[in-house]
Parts: C-alpha cells; structure tokens; sequence
C-alpha cells in the first residue's frame, strides 16, 4: 500500500485519537517522506475505505464559462482542498457564478491572456501538494480525478491523462484534430523517448515539487504539450490516465485545430533544439518563444 493512502477511518473521540501523539514522520505505522514536514493530523476522507493525507488543489482556466460551472462544480470531489479558478478577463457571469457555486472558492485575475498564462497563474496561487488541472467547459469529469490522484500517491510524479489509452475515450476531437494529435504524439515519442497516447490534452494531475522541474514559460493552448515534454526530459516519473473527454457543454471552443496544431509544432522543435544544445540554448530558446 502506498505511503500516502490509508484506509478511512472512524473519527476517534478526543481521548482517543492515535495521531495525537504520533511521531512527524510517522503515521497509523507508516513513515511518511521527508518532504511532508507538515503533514497533516488527520487524513481527508474519500470513501468510507480510504482516506487521502496531502492537500488537492484542483485549477480551472475560465473566460466566459458561466454556464458550464454548475456541471464542472457538481463533478468535483468533496474531498479536495481547494478550487482555484483562473478567471480570463470574462465578460459574463463566470465569478459570481463561480463564488456561488462554492464560496470556497479562489479566484485569481489572470495577468496576461491564453490557456497557458491562466495556468500558470493558477499553480502559483494553488497550496495544495498536489495540483489537478481542470477545463471549464465541461468535457472533463471531476471524478476521475481520484484515478489521478491515486497515480500519484502511488509513486508517480506525472499523472497524464489520456483519451487513447485503453479505458480512454473522446466525443469531442474531429479527424483532423486526431490526426494531428497523433502525428505530434509520435513526434514527441521519437523525438524524447517517451511513450505517450494522447498529446494535446488539458486533464492532468502532478504533485508541487514538478514545477520547479518544468519551469513553463508559455501562453496558449501548447502549455499541455510543453508540460509533457518537460517532464520526460527531466526524467520524472510519468503515468498516463484514461479518460473520457465529453463535448463542450455551452458556448464554443477558442481551439483552432490548424493555428493551435502550428504552435505545438513550433514548441516541440523548440525543445527539441534546446536539448540538443544545452542549458543556456534553451534559455534563450524560450524568450524568443514568447516574443514570438
């Protein structure tokens, strides 16, 4: 059993509670890893059989997603520790909505413009452990999202999800945009050395610590696919999900299959020149990528 997820338990009374005295690193029996120094005293239920000790911030990127909220909000888990929603400059409804969906709820005026600037702003508002990527449009189910999350406290760095992956599936993706996702995901798989299904996909799960592996530094809808490069080429551990894509509920995608499938390309030779030329090349690599 990993060392993260243990059976649920009945709370304990107060004189009874066996984590009152327990040692730091060291939970119902099982060490807990140094880079847990504040691990919490209890553990966050997810069924009556099994219990979850890091905190889950889940980020949703939303411009104009009033009306996909209360499907995106019902699907979420009760167990997560916050919901961190990126608003993108909208026009509508989507933050009212939003805080009265959850009240709970943290909302975070994204800085610049893109899927990828909204993301990046909503990883460094987040404080949960582990950081679980959402779309708002309501193609994703939030209950997969234990399935991530169960990939992750069971040792992987990475949870990618996939809609390729046996178990996987999409209702969403035309034939053009297939086919460009598979000819980029073999360029990837040649390319780097990595093994994956699916490329283009905004359903992910991964714990903090990978941040300061991948440092992002792009704005649009190619952020999924610079994520998943540079999380091989930093050699973390990766472990791809299946998941069912639905289509977008209401209103429609700002996705264009031939511009957006041209800035992944031009990501994936980017890096690709960055590796073969080292640190410094990749540096500066980057900062023409966004002048770009």
């Amino acid at each position: 059993m990993s060392s993260f997820v243990h059976p649920a338990m009945p709370r304990p009374s107060s004189n009874s509670d066996p984590t009152q005295h327990a040692s730091p690193t060291a939970v119902a029996g099982v060490r807990i890893p140094d880079r847990f120094p504040s691990f919490p005293d209890r553990f966050r239920a997810i069924s009556s059989h099994l219990a979850i000790a890091p905190p889950v911030s889940v980020v949703i990127p939303a411009m104009n997603e009033a009306e996909n909220l209360p499907h995106v909000f019902a699907t979420l888990p009760p167990w997560i520790h916050e919901v961190v929603l990126v608003d993108g400059h909208s026009t509508d409804e989507t933050v009212k909505v939003a805080r009265e969906l959850r009240p709970d709820v943290r909302v975070v005026e994204q800085r610049g413009r893109g899927k990828g600037d909204a993301l990046i702003s909503g990883f460094e508002a987040a404080t949960g452990e582990i950081i679980v990527m959402v779309d708002a449009d309501g193609s994703a189910d939030g209950n997969e999202i234990v399935s991530y999350v169960s990939a992750l406290v069971s040792g992987a760095d990475f949870a990618k999800g996939s809609r390729f992956a046996n178990g996987g599936g999409t209702d969403d993706m035309t034939f053009v945009r297939k086919l460009g996702n598979r000819v980029l995901c073999a360029l990837v798989n040649a390319k780097f050395g990595a093994r994956y299904t699916d490329l283009c996909y905004g359903y992910n799960a991964f714990w903090r610590h990978c941040l300061e592996q991948i440092a992002l530094d792009c704005a649009g809808f190619e952020v999924e696919t610079l994520m998943n490069i540079r999380v091989v080429t930093a050699g973390l551990r990766v472990q791809e999900i299946p998941s069912h894509e639905h289509l977008r509920i209401h209103g429609a995608s700002n996705l264009r299959a031939v511009r957006d499938g041209l800035r992944v390309l031009k990501v994936i030779l980017r890096e690709r020149r960055a590796r073969r030329t080292g640190p410094r090349a990749a540096l500066a690599a980057a900062n023409l990528g966004e002048g770009a």
